[in-house]
């Protein structure tokens, strides 16, 4: 008899995950996500994840050993995305410190680099836990300093340094968080003021061309799911 396929929930057509169908890990981890995202983490319970994938609760238990396990592996999760995905965007070559920036805003196109409705719902999550606030801080740290080493790398003393890269690492938090109604066009006509702001300088057309077409792919997709 042929085996039925592995399917994965971050396969929207997927069937419901019945009968001799295995329930890897990354199935429950990434219900996980999904449940945190939309509901908030008080949703994220063996029971609703089991429900959710229309499967029993007993192959939870081959991956996680509790729910608090599950828990801290989305955590774990959020700082191999998020955190891990800005710093390694910070430190990534560029030849002038506007295309580091841009290198930064390619975060913002792309939720592979940085899941910015994950990062809120990691935030909510840490007002009511001391624990996850924390990791939180850590996090908020970590980004910071990386930011930080990019504009010292292009000659920017200790304190602008660290004052550009703060307001970088806020300004872009606060303006994801109040999820403006602009086009692709709009923001890409804004970028260079906004390299102004952020670096003193202007970018090049070929920056700006680059970027252009690396976040277009990415809002094509977002736009198609919408």
């Amino acid at each position: 008899m042929t085996p039925k396929p592995v399917l994965h929930r971050d396969d929207p057509e997927a069937e419901p995950l019945i009968g001799n169908i295995k329930v890897t890990r990354d199935d429950w981890l990434n219900m996980g996500l999904d449940l945190l995202i939309r509901d908030g983490v008080e949703r994220v319970k063996v029971l609703a994840l089991a429900e959710a994938m229309g499967v029993s609760r007993s192959s939870f238990y081959w991956y996680f050993r509790s729910r608090q396990d599950l828990l801290d592996a989305l955590l774990t999760r959020w700082e191999e995305t998020n955190t891990a995905g800005l710093i390694a965007q910070a430190e990534a070559p560029a030849e002038r410190v506007t295309g580091a920036v841009l290198n930064i805003f390619r975060c913002i196109a792309n939720p592979a680099l940085f899941h910015t409705a994950l990062d809120f719902a990691v935030r909510d999550w840490a007002r009511r836990s001391e624990p996850v606030a924390a990791r939180m801080r850590a996090g908020d740290a970590a980004r910071v300093a990386a930011l930080t080493s990019m504009f010292a790398r292009y000659g920017c003393g200790e304190l602008e340094a660290v004052t550009r890269a703060k307001v970088l690492y806020y300004m872009q938090l606060g303006y994801d968080m109040a999820e403006p109604e602009e086009s692709h066009d709009f923001r890409l006509s804004m970028t260079p003021e906004y390299l102004k702001v952020f670096t003193g300088q202007a970018p090049t057309e070929a920056e700006m061309a680059e970027f252009a077409a690396y976040s277009r792919i990415y809002w094509q997709d977002l736009s198609r799911e919408a």
